[in-house]
């Protein structure tokens, strides 16, 4: 391996590390809160469940945004263009000020309405709308902090978001212990302690990426003014380039938010069940999407700084083939940590019994997630294909899985498990398709001047 490829591969490990063990610490948050609603109360703990069906819609949408502004942003990194970095971020900005100011308005104008969307159980729709209520405030301060972590991202500095989530956790553990049950003074809040202090560590978050940012990073040297004044020309490239991205997290979003629908209306244990192995999939999944990040940020890149052909394509290769290692160690780590994290919870047998089988469907589609995630958003969206990644989500999410998994829930009334492996197939379906398409070597295309 000669000098180029290993400052490569090096960069990609230490930028997948970093990110892994940033999502590895926001991810122990929601675990911390998982496990702590579901000690107080099992209804309580599907509450948030169906909360974060909005949480996670709200995440689609941001990060399809800053996925956008990282495939451009990382181009004009390799190419050193400091400016027009700074002018597509803030396109960035302003998209996720409209998402997040849109989705606060509509869930304080009508939370309960919002909430019936997901479930019909009325004891755990209540339990939500309380949630809700609070949650809702974070949305924005959210939106911000991602688009700003992801333009630092794509100019390689990613070790600010492993300490934003840093100084995050402990904060949160604490405050969720005092305000779920009412510790050192203060009064028992429920699932509302939850929510407020999801809030707190939001801010936290925001103040330490804004301090970085202003008068810490020495790369970008961003100022106030800077963070919203672009131009038309970068609008008009996002809405080339980045939009798709962008159109493909929201239509994934929605599509997450759909299959959600479709669980909150099964028995009430799966419910539950669903909101434990997401959490435990976040967890085990965490080197997937982190290295999908990086590969973006990566290839982008190099093409940025005018890679030969060939070189770009053994990159993609050796990309390929790390992916599907980290499949293989996702999954024998879903089945390791599975009986410790759920011997945390108390919850009824019944749940129990999905959550087992649950995991066990997930166990092999994860691999095929770790595969086929970032070789589709990372090497094929970083080198310019961006639309593709929106057409083959739109093909398998909207016209196989959910009308499968409808069917199977609502007209066959399979049992729960075949609807859930239904929910997951196209992890599995969309393998084929991310091989052929990275082979194929069309995806390197143009960002701007074309």
């Amino acid at each position: 391996m000669d000098k180029t490829s290993r400052s490569f591969y090096k960069a990609f490990f230490i930028m997948t590390l970093t990110v892994a063990f940033q999502n590895l610490i926001v991810y122990g948050v929601n675990l911390a809160d998982s496990v702590m609603m579901g000690a107080y109360d099992e209804t309580a703990l599907s509450g948030v469940g169906i909360c974060n069906n909005i949480q996670f819609l709200l995440h689609m949408c941001v990060m399809g945004t800053a996925n956008g502004i990282t495939v451009i942003a990382s181009r004009y990194w390799g190419e050193k263009d400091i400016d027009s970095m700074k002018k597509i971020s803030a396109v960035g900005n302003i998209f996720a000020l409209c998402i997040s100011a849109f989705l606060f308005i509509l869930c304080a104008v009508t939370p309960a309405g919002i909430i019936s969307l997901f479930t019909d159980k009325e004891t755990v729709a209540a339990e939500a709308v309380k949630y809700l209520i609070i949650i809702k405030y974070t949305y924005i301060i959210y939106g911000a902090t991602q688009i700003l972590l992801a333009i630092l991202r794509a100019a390689e500095a990613v070790k600010i978001g492993f300490y934003v989530s840093l100084s995050s956790f402990g904060i949160n553990i604490l405050l969720n212990y005092v305000l779920i049950y009412g510790k050192l003074g203060f009064p028992e809040m429920g699932i509302r302690g939850a929510a407020a202090a999801t809030l707190v560590s939001r801010i936290i978050e925001l103040s330490v990426v804004i301090i970085y940012m202003f008068f810490i990073d020495k790369k970008l040297k961003f100022r106030i003014g800077e963070l919203f004044r672009s131009t038309r020309e970068m609008i008009k490239l996002f809405m080339k380039k980045g939009l798709p991205l962008f159109a493909s997290s929201v239509s994934w979003g929605i599509a997450m938010s759909i299959q959600g629908s479709i669980i909150g209306r099964l028995v009430e244990s799966a419910i539950a069940a669903n909101s434990i192995v997401t959490t435990l999939f976040q967890v085990s999944s965490i080197f997937t999407y982190a290295g999908a990040n990086a590969a973006c940020v990566l290839i982008a890149k190099i093409i940025g700084e005018k890679a030969e052909r060939e070189t770009i394509k053994k990159r993609s290769n050796g990309l390929q083939l790390l992916f599907l290692a980290i499949g293989a160690v996702s999954s024998v780590i879903l089945l390791l940590i599975k009986n410790l994290i759920i011997g945390l919870y108390d919850v009824t047998p019944e749940t129990l019994h999905y959550t087992n089988i649950f995991t066990l469907i997930l166990s092999i589609t994860i691999i095929g997630t770790s595969y086929q995630c970032p070789t589709l958003t990372g090497i094929v969206s970083g080198g310019g294909d961006t639309s593709f990644v929106l057409r083959n989500d739109i093909i398998f999410m909207w016209l196989i899985v959910l009308p499968a998994s409808a069917l199977s829930a609502f007209v066959f009334r399979f049992p729960v498990a075949v609807t859930f492996a239904c929910l997951k197939a196209d992890q599995i379906l969309k393998c084929p398709v991310a091989f052929f398409k990275a082979k194929s070597l069309n995806w390197i295309k143009k960002i701007h001047n074309d």
